[in-house]
């Protein structure tokens, strides 16, 4: 298929057909390189020639390499997001629920490793409104697993001598910061330590009554 097939063009038909094409040739370049060579000495030249598209099939998705990060990133939290959401409302008891909630962590983070580590790795050098909208999104899904945590708290079947904040930061920075330390090739994959990591998250909720900590 010839470039300009994949540039966007007129028509709703047509925009999707690029969606499903040139944008998402740019953002498996983007993620590739920033992940290889680092996001401050990525181009964006390099991106749109790697996605074999032009600067201005990028500038139509995309307003800026900064944005073309954050939206990878948001992409999946909106995801991760709905499914954290979905698992909160279930019927299922508080502890089934917190239990599926880990392993779903784990699950999404082991299906989109390459782009996660590239965020983990890259969002400290940027400071602008993308990344801000990006600080507030991920602040609502921790908010929304700091709930689960206190639900299970309140029902009797959480610890409390620890505070639900303190387990929700835990749990989410051991598991966002697995790619400082993960080496692929080891005697275990990603999955698997993730899903060790989340032995211990439940193991340890369960624990002696001490005396409560606010919340």
């Amino acid at each position: 298929m010839s470039v300009a097939a994949t540039e966007p063009t007129a028509g709703a038909g047509r925009r999707r057909a690029a969606r499903g094409s040139a944008r998402q040739r740019i953002v498996a370049a983007a993620t590739e390189l920033f992940a290889r060579r680092g996001y401050g000495a990525t181009s964006v030249q390099e991106i749109v020639a790697a996605a074999e598209v032009t600067k201005g099939a990028l500038y139509h998705w995309f307003g800026s390499k900064s944005e073309l990060l954050t939206s990878i990133y948001r992409e999946l939290l909106a995801e991760q997001t709905q499914r954290l959401r979905e698992i909160a409302d279930g019927d299922a008891p508080v502890e089934e629920r917190l239990h599926a909630a880990a392993l779903d962590v784990v699950e999404h983070t082991a299906e989109h490793l390459a782009e996660l580590t590239v965020w983990a790795k890259s969002a400290h050098l940027l400071d602008d409104e993308h990344a801000e909208a990006t600080r507030r999104e991920r602040r609502r899904y921790h908010d929304l697993f700091c709930d689960l945590v206190r639900e299970g708290q309140q029902s009797g079947v959480v610890r409390t001598d620890v505070s639900a904040t303190v387990i929700t930061h835990t749990f989410l920075s051991a598991l966002g910061n697995t790619h400082t330390w993960f080496r692929p090739g080891g005697p275990l994959s990603f999955a698997e330590v993730g899903h060790q990591l989340v032995a211990l998250f439940v193991g340890g909720l369960r624990a002696p009554a001490g005396p409560p900590y606010r919340t």
